[in-house]
């Protein structure tokens, strides 16, 4: 696929996605959703890809949907996504509640981080949602905006965000469509960690360098999907897919690798695929 609106990149097992319409702040179209499910398949079957960033291009994450699509929209009296009939389904196929748009991230056999080095509202804020992680530059703006158009939240926001931050805090963002702060993201445990603007990829970097070298991708693979699934799952449920994973991934050969490294005080040396 001719990638028009993201820019794609790999090296030292890290694939890093670029939403790219900077001259329009990477507002969302039609055509960066076909583009950006095209991008996560292809970095998700990659052997040599351990893990994803997705960040923007110029000044913006991702402001939203596009204004000239909005407008198309309201002309319409109706919703058009304009994506092709048939999208690449990154990350389905684990458990049927992965299967919809940008829930699919949860499938993902690898982790995706979002460097935040923009404004992020809407489904641009939905995408950073749905990441394993989030880091972002200082007095970055968000908002989860739909109320202010008359729209309903967002592709699950009313799902996840009560999830990530709890419901109250949730509430205040989903109710008022208010604007706030990468600070106060962070005070609210939205993202993770705050790096200068000019350093955020760099540090985004690192710290998958280091996750990636540090920690098994199965482990990884399968924690992930632990986390996910067991939001939907009562206690016990998690407790006994723990075991049985746990009977499962002590007969891989990473488990060895790993208690001898421990055991030898060296780093691990992964050879299992993602």
């Amino acid at each position: 696929m001719e990638l028009k609106a993201t820019r794609l990149s790999i090296a030292d097992g890290i694939g890093t996605v670029f939403l790219h319409r900077p001259e329009r702040m990477n507002a969302w179209t039609g055509r960066m959703h076909t583009e950006y499910r095209y991008c996560l398949k292809l970095l998700d079957d990659d052997p040599e890809v351990k893990a994803v960033i997705v960040t923007g291009s110029g000044r913006g994450f991702c402001v939203g949907g596009d204004a000239q699509a909005l407008e198309g929209h309201a002309q319409r009296g109706g919703y058009d996504p304009g994506t092709p009939d048939a999208l690449a389904e990154p990350g389905y196929g684990v458990a049927p509640e992965f299967d919809a748009a940008f829930a699919y991230h949860f499938g993902l056999r690898k982790p995706v981080i979002a460097a935040l080095n923009g404004p992020a509202a809407g489904v641009g804020l939905a995408l950073a949602c749905f990441a394993d992680l989030r880091f972002a530059a200082p007095g970055i703006k968000f908002t989860t905006a739909h109320g202010k158009l008359n729209l309903p939240a967002e592709y699950g926001l009313s799902w996840l965000l009560p999830r990530l931050i709890g419901l109250g805090r949730a509430n205040d963002l989903l109710l008022t469509s208010r604007v706030f702060t990468s600070e106060e993201a962070l005070t609210l445990g939205l993202v993770n960690a705050i790096y200068p603007a000019d350093q955020l990829l760099d540090e985004t970097r690192r710290y998958v360098a280091q996750l990636i070298a540090t920690v098994a991708p199965n482990s990884l693979r399968q924690t992930r999907w632990q986390i996910y699934r067991d939001l939907n799952r009562d206690a016990a449920a998690a407790v006994r897919h723990s075991e049985a994973l746990i009977d499962e991934m002590m007969a891989e050969p990473d488990y060895v690798e790993g208690v001898r490294a421990f055991l030898e005080k060296r780093p691990p040396s992964w050879g299992s695929e993602t």
